[in-house]
């Protein structure tokens, strides 16, 4: 009987140790379904998809309700790899539970969509001509005349069916309200498209000529009867 009391404390500690080891074991398994984002990945710098794809997926994971309430949406990622991927055309995609990062004690099990279907075409390079996009107008009595671009070109890249129909580029807003002398502004040369990129130059210089407007010519000077009659006497 001796160490009675230490021997016991001893065993309560083990029992107190193996219970909460063992706790997650008797945790029953449990579905949930989470959101994962889904990352594309090994495209050819000269392709470019056209067409929308969804951003993320809906995944239904199984586990223990300890290791699900832990798990974090940050922490799944689908990656789609398109290095196969050689030519321009309709691409579709199948996207197995087995390509989701999750941890090891999770599994994942289904997937909502599982297929991805897009457009895929070549990349293309084009100059086109920088209009200058003007806002507003003058004061009253004054004229804008036609602004010029320096360069009056830009350089633009994007997918060959949009480059082949694009006819220009614009500048970012020039406000000409309150205007009354030409003036010259750096702006920024953008694209109305997400998928075409303006290249070169990534700004513009812009003189807009903005001159005094020019009224109409004044009436004929009409003399009093009085001077009229005088001039007519003289002449005589």
């Amino acid at each position: 009987m001796k160490n009675l009391g230490l021997k016991f404390i001893a065993l309560l500690l083990a029992a107190i140790v193996w219970f909460n080891v063992s706790a997650p074991r008797r945790e029953r398994a449990r579905e949930r379904i989470v959101t994962a984002p889904i990352s594309l990945v090994g495209l050819a710098n000269d392709l470019v998809i056209t067409t929308d794809i969804p951003s993320s997926v809906a995944v239904r994971v199984r586990g223990r309700t300890s290791d699900l309430r832990a798990l974090a949406t940050a922490s799944l990622e689908v990656p789609v790899d398109l290095s196969w991927v050689q030519l321009p055309g309709d691409v579709e995609i199948t996207i197995r539970p087995q390509a989701i990062n999750v941890p090891a004690e999770i599994e994942a099990f289904s997937i909502v969509p599982n297929k991805l279907r897009f457009r895929i075409e070549r990349v293309r390079q084009r100059a086109v001509p920088i209009r200058p996009f003007l806002v507003g107008q003058p004061p009253s009595g004054y004229l804008v005349g036609e602004p010029t671009t320096d360069p009056p070109l830009a350089l633009v890249s994007g997918p060959v069916s949009q480059i082949l129909k694009l006819s220009e580029v614009a500048t970012e807003r020039i406000i000409m309200t309150g205007r009354t002398a030409t003036f010259v502004q750096n702006v920024a040369v953008v694209s109305d498209s997400p998928l075409v990129r303006v290249v070169s130059p990534p700004t513009a210089q812009v003189t807009v000529p903005v001159l005094a407007e020019v009224g109409p010519a004044p009436p004929p000077q009409v003399l009093p009867k009085s001077e009229e009659k005088t001039e007519t006497t003289e002449t005589q």
